[in-house]
């Protein structure tokens, strides 16, 4: 006898009595004898029992009849109540045992309405509640401790679990109610291939019915259902497939896979480009592949957008490029093989090389810019100092005070370009702040301290190797800088001076932004075109600080986002530090696409649902959760494996 009991082998026989028990039959007519488990039962005996074989007892079939449809049911064990608080919802199904390991948190489940007659995965009325997995529990079917020894050590000799002595339930979150609107028949074959629905238009409202109990639920395997109930739009721009735990949603449909595109277009509003994107992701989480991807949709020949004169024209990208990656997309990618294309190519999704791409590398002292690692077309440009004249805070430095940068922008700036001109170098302008007799002059009239003088004086000095160097100047090349469906990079990698690369970065985005906004462009062809603006390393110029230039670089910037979709100017914002962008720009983002980040603030400050959030610091490489309320529901997503352009050094 061990400590869990005497598990051999039991024989009645050898336990029974010789005497009168043995063979007795009580007056009552009963036998008394041992059940296999060892407990007493008595069952009845009698002459016609042992020779009519018809009165015996009938073995009752406990298992349904029919075939199983679903993965479970509805149930009420624990209240079922929908509320316009969803804390204050209970939505359980149970989910039968051949189903619970193919159940994951997110996962989307269909349950109809039960108005009249069924229909494929909803009721004839059309009416569907689509709802996704919050939580799972497994739960005791009957009262019984099994935290116990033997429990335990029954557990550690097999390897199975008996399902059937445990509940398996899903907390479910009601997302929409699907109903079709007869009123709106789908007549065509929408982007996907599949043919017209029988009846109205899919469409989806708030959660305002109650399903019934036992109503059974299934899981979400029609590709219209899925993007109808998660608000995603059938035709866009391709981002990647919809996902739940890191694995593609698949459906019956082919391709199998959903995919998640942004609004382009102006039927519901104003294109997403045009409301700013923000592409957020750590060090090897694919956030340079994935931002080419969807550069390259934006690039596609067939994309254009209105403008006010009523062309439609192809927009342009300008990337400003810290690492000297993104000219890499005028070069195929080698290893996007047949098979792969032409599964890209039955999606709609733009793939390839854009011929139609410039480096233009900015001219700084003797930094020399080398390009073995793409066959792009490249120009050299300067910055000329008379932009500073629109923009005088690109001079200042990031020292200045609000007294000395009034001093540089109301009295020196203004002085210096009536004595020498509009288009003076930044050589003239060191000569003429080295003029002590200009300075005496000031300080007497009390327009500007010498000790304001000084100070201004010192912030400007060291811009002599980005001004006005030995190439066009970029004002110059404005017709070729922004072209109509073309992609132009501003590399900066070889740049060492930081001051010297935000400099550069400043001038060109604030030359694209002054003249979009203004109601007097100089240069018409920006004015006039769809503009892409993509920044990397965005937290670099776009952070929130103290001094002068950041407060002016702000308010240029969320100026611009603001009046972006009036204007055709989209902000396309890629970092690996989310925290460090300034609030004013950030709450303008509209779509924000999140890959794997590390850092705890850096996760907090892209304000996703904190159900996806817990998800960030375990994405794998390309996994991503999208946050574009204006487009759908906030979803995870897995972008595609292969770049779309070339991508990487050798």
């Amino acid at each position: 006898m061990t400590d869990l009991g005497d598990f051999g082998e039991f024989d009645a026989d050898s336990e029974a009595s010789d005497g009168d028990s043995q063979g007795s039959t009580p007056p009552d007519g009963s036998h008394e004898g041992t059940t296999e488990s060892g407990t007493t039962a008595s069952t009845s005996v009698s002459a016609t029992d042992t020779t009519d074989q018809d009165d015996g007892f009938e073995t009752a079939d406990v298992e349904p009849h029919g075939e199983d449809v679903g993965i479970g049911a509805i149930c009420v064990s624990q209240g079922l109540r929908i509320a316009e608080d969803g804390d204050e919802t209970t939505l359980r199904a149970y989910i039968t045992r051949d189903n619970r390991s193919e159940i994951r948190i997110g996962s989307y489940l269909v349950a109809p309405y039960p108005d009249g007659g069924a229909a494929a995965g909803g009721s004839a009325s059309g009416e569907t509640l689509f709802c996704r997995i919050t939580a799972l529990e497994y739960a005791q079917q009957y009262h019984a401790d099994d935290a116990t020894e033997i429990h335990a050590r029954r557990a550690m000799r097999t390897d199975e679990v008996e399902e059937a002595d445990y509940k398996f339930v899903a907390e479910l979150e009601p997302v929409a109610i699907l109903y079709e609107d007869s009123a709106e028949p789908r007549s065509a074959e929408d982007s996907s291939g599949r043919s017209p629905r029988e009846g109205g238009e899919l469409k989806r409202r708030m959660t305002d019915r109650v399903p019934k109990p036992q109503t059974v639920v299934r899981q979400a395997t029609d590709s219209e259902q899925i993007k109808t109930g998660l608000k995603i739009p059938e035709d866009g721009v391709f981002l990647g497939h919809l996902s739940v735990g890191g694995e593609k949603v698949k459906t019956a449909a082919s391709p199998p896979t959903i995919d998640y595109r942004l609004k382009d277009d102006y039927d519901s509003g104003d294109p997403l480009v045009f409301r700013h994107t923000l592409i957020a992701g750590g060090t090897g989480s694919g956030k340079t592949h994935g931002a080419k991807n969807i550069l390259r949709q934006y690039l596609a020949e067939e994309r254009t957008y209105p403008m006010e004169d009523g062309r439609s024209v192809q927009p342009a990208v300008v990337q400003f490029d810290p690492q000297d990656e993104y000219a890499q997309m005028h070069d195929d990618n080698p290893d996007l093989d047949g098979e792969f294309a032409r599964r890209l190519e039955r999606e709609g999704v733009a793939y390839g090389g854009v011929d139609d791409t410039t480096a233009f590398v900015p001219k700084v002292g003797s930094a020399s810019y080398s390009a073995g690692h793409h066959r792009a077309e490249q120009v050299e440009f300067t910055i000329p100092f008379s932009m500073v004249h629109d923009n005088p805070w690109l001079v200042a430095g990031s020292g200045l005070n609000d007294n000395q940068y009034g001093a540089l922008v109301s009295v020196l700036l203004p002085r210096f370009r009536k004595e020498y001109g509009p288009e003076a170098t930044y050589e003239e302008f060191t000569s003429f702040l080295d003029d002590p007799a200009l300075r005496e002059e000031l300080d007497e009239s009390g327009r500007v301290h010498e000790a304001t003088f000084d100070a201004v004086r010192r912030r400007v000095l060291g811009f002599d190797h980005v001004f006005d160097q030995d190439a066009r100047p970029i004002t110059d090349l404005v017709h070729e800088f922004v072209r109509p469906g073309g992609l132009s990079v501003v590399p900066t990698y070889h740049i060492t001076d930081t001051r010297a690369a935000e400099t550069v970065v400043l001038a060109l985005s604030s030359l694209l932004i002054d003249q979009k906004l203004s109601n007097d462009p100089t240069y018409d062809r920006i004015k006039e075109t769809p503009l892409v603006l993509g920044m990397d390393e965005a937290h670099n110029f776009l952070t929130d600080a103290d001094s002068v230039q950041a407060g002016k670089v702000i308010t240029k910037f969320t100026e611009a986002a603001k009046q972006g979709r009036k204007e055709r100017l989209g902000l396309f914002l890629i970092t690996q530090d989310p925290q460090d962008i300034d609030d004013a720009v950030f709450k303008q983002i509209n779509t924000t696409v999140v890959l794997n980040l590390g850092d705890e603030d850096a996760i907090k400050s892209v304000n996703i649902p904190s159900n996806l959030e817990s998800k960030v610091p375990y994405m794998e490489k390309g996994q991503m959760v999208v946050y574009s309320p204006d487009n759908s529901e906030p979803v995870e997503l897995i972008g595609l494996p292969k770049c779309l352009t070339r991508h990487g050094r050798d």
